[in-house]
């Protein structure tokens, strides 16, 4: 007992001594982190060929992860005193929220911000086309694109703010708009407004801006660089720091001239953090780890003890609800689809031969579809693991509801119903009532027919702790 004792000692002081080191880590490296309201300042004694600029990849879909590498490469800019920041960028679009937080940080950032959509074949569009619009410099490369800018429509309605055109001979203005149209004019009308203060703020073309996201218009980098929409083409990251060096652009309210002829170019990666953020944040991993989590926590209810389905289930279950609510989520979608497990695992637990397994598969699938709130690329659930998820669930609901059909059919083989039909002998000569021998037991007998001691008999009723018996064979 006074071994226990002392080992357990051991075990808390080694606890605390391992919280007291991990605190004291992370105060550290909390320490030597820069503070995002002061950023460094250049040092004015770094030498001349030690001046860079910073490039950062930005490709595919624009969402947490993306807005989170982005802001974070800008403050570490600052802090190493580059003097470019050189964002080359190949998207289709992204989340609305991410968008505003990139184009924020560009234009607050102290660092001249160059948004390059490059190579060949590379694109901005949608929030892409925001980005380039809030950036110092906007450069494109030889068979690139820029717009589309419509913002997606999260309800029903025209998509693209456009009205239907009245009936002929119908008047136009007696029809009241329906909600879902005020909502998608509003929110065209507030992307209107963001994407021509940005144009204003640099002196771009804001006409087109507009039909970009009024009617979606797309145009080709040689037609963007003719109505003034991006300020150069380049063909590639060297080509863009020719062709702004000596340029004149207004950073935080005052004039900067770029100097990029002798700068040395390095490309920040995404950190350990962006990396899992990104992977968290698709919806189709975010799904997945939802599903694991809840299971993991039923497993760990089922079979108590067992800690690692409930360690993982906890853990994947917090990873999953911290993505979503980075992510534009439909809350109805998540709660049929929690709904939809409940009465899945109801039809396990309690068989209703179909009746609620079959409306938990429907309630699953229905909110797995429903769950992501947004048609952005990249954005939305695998529809081929929802389709792969309802036919494992009706494929197990089918063997559930056959076991249950199997096992109603089968003969009782305990308990008051299982004395029906079961063979014994009578243990004293009676007209009506004596006594009987069942299953190992002396049993009150009431019989419609005279018995004999060692007649068999068979079990027709029970009444209390009275059997109802006749002889065999009648």
């Amino acid at each position: 007992m006074g071994k226990l004792r002392h080992d357990s000692k051991l075990i808390r002081k080694a606890w605390i001594c391992f919280l007291m080191a991990t605190f004291v880590s992370a105060l550290a490296v909390a320490a030597d982190e820069p503070r995002n309201s002061q950023p460094q300042q250049p040092d004015p004694a770094v030498e001349a060929n030690d001046r860079q600029a910073v490039l950062l990849d930005v490709q595919g879909p624009i969402g947490p992860a993306t807005a989170e590498f982005v802001t974070g490469s800008l403050e570490k800019a600052a802090a190493l005193g580059a003097e470019l920041v050189i964002v080359r960028m190949d998207t289709p679009g992204g989340l609305d929220a991410s968008t505003r937080d990139i184009v924020k940080a560009i234009l607050n950032s102290p660092v001249p911000v160059a948004t390059f959509v490059n190579p060949g074949g590379a694109r901005a569009a949608s929030a892409g086309t925001y980005i380039l619009y809030a950036s110092h410099i906007a450069a494109m490369s030889p068979a690139t694109h820029v717009g589309a800018a419509t913002p997606v429509a999260i309800i029903g309605g025209q998509p693209s703010g456009e009205q239907e055109e009245p009936a002929e001979g119908e008047d136009d203005s007696a029809a009241p708009a329906s909600p879902a149209d005020a909502m998608s004019r509003k929110a065209v009308n507030d992307s209107v407004a963001y994407i021509r203060g940005l144009a204003d703020r640099y002196g771009r073309n804001a006409e087109w801006a507009e039909l970009a996201v009024r009617e979606a218009a797309s145009i080709t980098a040689e037609k963007a660089l003719e109505i003034g929409v991006i300020d150069l083409i380049a063909n590639d990251v060297g080509d863009l720091l020719e062709q702004v060096n000596g340029r004149t652009v207004k950073v935080k309210g005052r004039d900067l001239v770029l100097q990029t002829g002798s700068l040395l170019v390095e490309e920040l990666e995404p950190d350990w953090k962006s990396e899992l953020l990104a992977v968290i944040t698709s919806p189709t991993i975010a799904y997945l780890l939802l599903l694991i989590g809840i299971y993991g926590l039923i497993f760990e209810g089922y079979n108590p003890g067992a800690v690692l389905p409930g360690v993982i289930g906890a853990i994947c279950l917090l990873l999953a609800l911290y993505a979503f609510q980075m992510l534009p989520v439909n809350y109805a979608g998540f709660a049929l689809l929690i709904l939809g497990i409940i009465l899945m695992i109801g039809e396990a637990v309690a068989p209703s031969f179909g009746a609620l397994g079959i409306g938990g598969v429907i309630s699953v699938v229905i909110g797995s579809i429903i769950l992501i709130d947004t048609d952005v690329p990249g954005f939305v659930v695998s529809r081929p693991l929802i389709g792969a998820l309802a036919l494992v669930s009706s494929l197990g609901l089918m063997a559930i509801i056959g076991v249950a059909m199997k096992a109603r059919q089968r003969p009782m083989v305990a308990g008051r119903e299982e004395l029906i039909g079961a063979m014994g002998t009578a243990l004293t000569d009676f007209e009506r009532q004596g006594n009987v021998f069942v299953h190992s037991e002396r049993w009150n007998a009431i019989s419609t027919s005279p018995l004999q001691a060692g007649q068999e008999i068979v079990v027709t009723g029970i009444d209390g702790l009275t059997l109802q018996v006749r002889p065999a064979g009648r």
